[in-house]
């Protein structure tokens, strides 16, 4: 499971690349989606790249931006006796250990998609290049974490 998070804004995006980022539901900068590891997935990852940080996700940071940036419909923040009514799961950590494992989907649990987050604490490194060359776009693994963590 990725999580996907937009560092830049929509000025002089290429048509197809917009409609791309459009389609993994990512239409403002700190807006973050899990996306599944398949490779239709990876390989939007990739045409968008130059406006996107993405990488694996565990469950305890999954758990933490679900609690503190998961909504319902109508801007009602995810609570555990919400998912422990309206799903299998008791809890928010037992129900991100099974977003994880691919056995359930947040649509199921009617929680939103989307996850509005904070710009981070300190900055991104630099929106225009790749983590590879110091910057904050691109795949960057473990270390999504650490910028999800700044951004809750």
């Amino acid at each position: 499971m990725f999580l996907v998070i937009r560092v830049r804004g929509t000025t002089g995006v290429i048509k197809n690349i917009a409609d791309t980022l459009d389609m993994l539901r990512l239409n403002r900068i700190s807006h973050a989606v899990l996306v599944e590891e398949n490779p239709s997935y990876e390989g939007m990852l990739q045409k968008a790249k130059d406006y996107i940080t993405w990488g694996e996700i565990d469950a305890e940071t999954l758990a933490a931006i679900i609690a503190k940036r998961g909504r319902l419909p109508g801007n009602v923040k995810v609570t555990d006796e919400y998912v422990a009514e309206n799903s299998d799961y008791s809890n928010i950590q037992e129900l991100a250990e099974a977003l994880i494992k691919s056995d359930v989907k947040l649509a199921d649990v009617g929680i939103k998609p989307v996850f509005r987050l904070h710009p981070p604490r300190k900055g991104y490194e630099d929106i225009r290049l790749s983590v590879k060359e110091g910057g904050s776009l691109g795949y960057r693994g473990e270390e999504i974490k650490d910028l999800a963590k700044r951004m809750l």
